[in-house]
Formats: C-alpha cells, sequence, structure tokens
C-alpha cells in the first residue's frame, strides 16, 4: 500500500490500489505545480496524520477540493466526484514514497478546456 506525505510530514496518507498510470493535466493549476495525478476512489485514501493541517483551495467552478498542507503548502491530494458522482480522490504521485515516475505511463488531459 503506497504511502506519502506533504512535504514537512506533518499530514501523512496511505492509497490501496496498484498504481497504473499517472494523469498529467494541462489545466492552469496542475501544470504550474507540476502533477502527476493518480485517480481512486475516494475510500482507497486514508489520512494517517495531520488531518488538522489541511487546508482547502477551490477554482473555477469550485467542485474539487485542492487539499493542501497549511505548515508547508504541498498539495499531495485533491478530493472530487466523478461525473457519475462517485467520490474519488487525485493522488500527487510526486507526494508518494518510493514511486519510480519514469515508470508511471503518464496519460495527457486536456484541463484548460474543462
Amino acid at each position: 500500500m503506497p504511502s506519502g506525505s506533504c512535504h514537512c510530514g506533518a499530514v501523512q496518507f496511505t492509497v490501496a490500489g496498484e498504481i497504473d498510470q499517472a494523469i498529467e493535466c494541462n489545466c492552469s493549476h496542475c501544470s504550474r505545480k507540476g502533477f502527476l495525478l493518480w485517480f481512486v476512489p475516494r475510500a482507497s485514501l486514508t489520512v494517517t496524520a495531520g488531518n488538522g493541517q489541511l487546508a482547502t483551495y477551490t477554482f473555477n467552478r469550485h467542485v474539487i477540493e485542492h487539499r493542501f498542507c497549511s505548515v508547508c503548502g504541498c498539495q499531495p491530494f485533491g478530493l472530487g466526484r466523478m461525473p457519475d458522482g462517485t467520490e474519488t480522490a487525485a493522488i500527487n504521485l510526486r507526494c508518494l514514497e518510493g514511486v519510480d515516475l519514469e515508470a508511471v505511463a503518464r496519460v495527457p488531459v486536456n484541463g484548460r478546456e474543462f
């Protein structure tokens, strides 16, 4: 089970599942921050420390909760819903321990058009 944290370690989490691909979105938010996102069902994400340190940023249609550490500013994941209403989490692969990012297939997404 992959585990990760924000930069300072105040927020820690685990994610159940196997990393199959990374979404590389070109929207203004994702491209500026260099996110590589792994989408999982919301129930697969468990915050193990620092839930009280998490703050939320929203923009555009304000439907995605971009969660970030209020101490260091690092954004390890976001929370939202799929078009069918299923709760999902977008995990920032750059915040997971031991992931070989070069080995993960990247799928470009044109988020500028959303």
